[in-house]
């Protein structure tokens, strides 16, 4: 059985900047990559549908070791996938990655200090098996298996096809059809102007509506400072302007939720003017933030209304019908495509059974330790990003600490670190997992995830300023984290 210092489980954008990180900064310790699909490049492989796109800017989503060059900061999908490509063949991280190999449990034995982890392969009756001594999750947030697709009354009725973006068929041809997109998050708002110009028309059926603001897809201040300045200065001055406007945004947005939304709802009305039904269509129920933001890079979902072939309805869905969906209104929209961008299935560490001694773990159980690592669970981390702001910031600061810890380890001689809840943490509340963020794909699944507390280092704070100083500067060993020096048998 091979046995490997690091096994990181997935090769998308958090495993290729791990995978880097450990090369930088361990450079003594040998790692391997699974990946369970046959490309990496983890969302920006699998999701397909027209429009696909970043929906934070590339200069922050980018990774802090690799430069992004492209005139445009909102990218699409390909040119995404094409620099995770270059990131991982110009470091050599290529030649890691094992594809095909579905990671479906993992072991750990105290005895051993290492996990032993299993993965089946395509085509293969047996499955592989693997050791490592640290296992690092790096498989996203959500099903690989399929998207969140609710019970729709009389879906079996419609002689249409229907389509949810995760599943995008190569050869769906829309053009010249009547398409209804269900649902108001990014998938959507991306999907209707990238189809409206080939189809008859495109209708968003809501139920109720999301804060929605418009921006260049190009950084002009980025664009100049590549002109005058080293690309990786002009990139760092650029990544640190974007990180601070996000951290300002949010902040306002959670201080004057008032103020915000007045403000986010009076650009859409100068987009699309004083007669518009504004008030019915994108004033949401909510507080700014409580869910994420859907960006409209150049105002393009506004264009298509505008032009008249978009449209928006906000209602409820009654049940399908032979040609289409009857609303709760009894008003019908008629359609020949119907798109299901009603979300994402969440999942707690990839959907990998784990255990520790024999014992399963059922992580809803367990405390966050700085919303990477958990209580009573050895030698595991966890990249989870942002939902406020770009995923690979919270994935890079993580990458470091587990190096960070890593090297530490080697430094005490121990081959076991496990947080551990302290007698002063008794009691500490149990808080969920994101807090003050409410959308539906997290409400439905919260319990599943591990506990966060009130306190350090038991929270999961969401903020990039807060977690610098407790993950990139504080201390290692705070007498929640336990080192042990445990070696295997036949050793000293």
């Amino acid at each position: 059985m091979e046995h490997f210092d690091v096994l990181i489980v997935g090769a998308g954008i958090s495993g290729i900047g791990a995978a880097y990180h450990l090369q930088d900064r361990c450079p003594d310790k040998s790692y391997l990559i699974l990946e369970g699909r046959e490309a990496l490049g983890g969302t920006w492989d699998l999701f397909r549908y027209p429009g696909i796109r970043s929906d934070s800017d590339m200069h922050t989503l980018g990774y802090g070791f690799k430069p992004w060059r492209a005139e445009k900061s909102i990218a699409d999908g390909p040119s995404i996938l094409e620099y995770l490509n270059e990131a991982a063949v110009e470091n050599g991280i290529d030649a890691h990655i094992r594809f095909g190999h579905s990671v479906k449990s993992a072991a750990w034995s105290s005895e051993n200090a290492c996990w032993t982890v299993e993965a089946r392969v395509a085509g293969r009756d047996e499955p592989v098996h693997v050791t490592c001594n640290f296992l690092f999750m790096c498989s996203g947030y959500y099903s690989y298996r399929g998207g969140y697709k609710p019970d729709f009354e009389g879906h079996d009725r419609f002689r249409g096809e229907i389509v949810h973006p995760q599943e995008w068929p190569e050869d769906l041809d829309y053009t010249g059809k009547r398409v209804v997109v269900i649902g108001s998050g990014a998938t959507a708002v991306t999907l209707v102007p990238a189809m409206a110009e080939e189809t008859a028309h495109i209708t968003m059926l809501q139920r109720s509506p999301t804060y929605m603001v418009s921006r260049p897809d190009r950084d002009v201040i980025a664009n100049r400072l590549r002109k005058f300045l080293p690309e990786r200065v002009a990139y760092a001055i650029t990544r640190f302007k974007n990180v601070q406007f996000q951290r300002f945004a949010y902040g306002h947005s959670r201080k004057h939720p008032e103020k915000m939304k007045e403000r986010l709802i009076g650009m859409v009305r100068e987009q699309l003017g004083p007669d518009y039904d504004v008030e019915t269509h994108f004033t949401p129920r909510y507080d700014p933030w409580d869910e994420r933001l859907c960006l409209v890079p150049n105002a393009d979902f506004f264009k298509a209304i505008k032009a008249g072939k978009a449209s928006i309805v906000t209602d409820k869905i009654e049940r399908f019908t032979e040609t289409g969906i009857e609303l709760e209104s009894g008003k019908t929209l008629e359609a020949d495509i119907i798109v299901t961008a009603t979300g994402l299935n969440l999942v707690v560490l990839g959907e990998v059974e784990f255990s520790v001694d024999g014992k399963k773990v059922d992580f809803h159980d367990s405390y966050t330790y700085k919303g990477m690592l958990y209580s009573g669970v050895p030698n595991l981390a966890l990249t989870f990003g942002y939902v406020n702001a770009s995923w690979t910031l919270r994935a890079d600061l993580t990458s470091e600490y587990v190096c960070r810890l890593l090297n530490r380890m080697d430094e005490l001689g121990a081959r076991q670190c496990m947080p551990q809840l302290r007698e002063e943490d008794a009691g500490m509340p149990e808080l969920p997992w994101i807090d003050t963020f409410t959308p539906g794909y997290m409400r439905r699944v919260m319990h599943l995830f591990p506990k966060q507390g009130d306190k350090a280092p038991w929270r999961n704070t969401q903020d990039y300023a807060l977690d610098k100083k407790m993950i990139r500067n504080g201390p290692l060993e705070d007498g929640a984290l336990v080192f042990s020096k445990r070696h295997p048998p036949g050793t000293d």
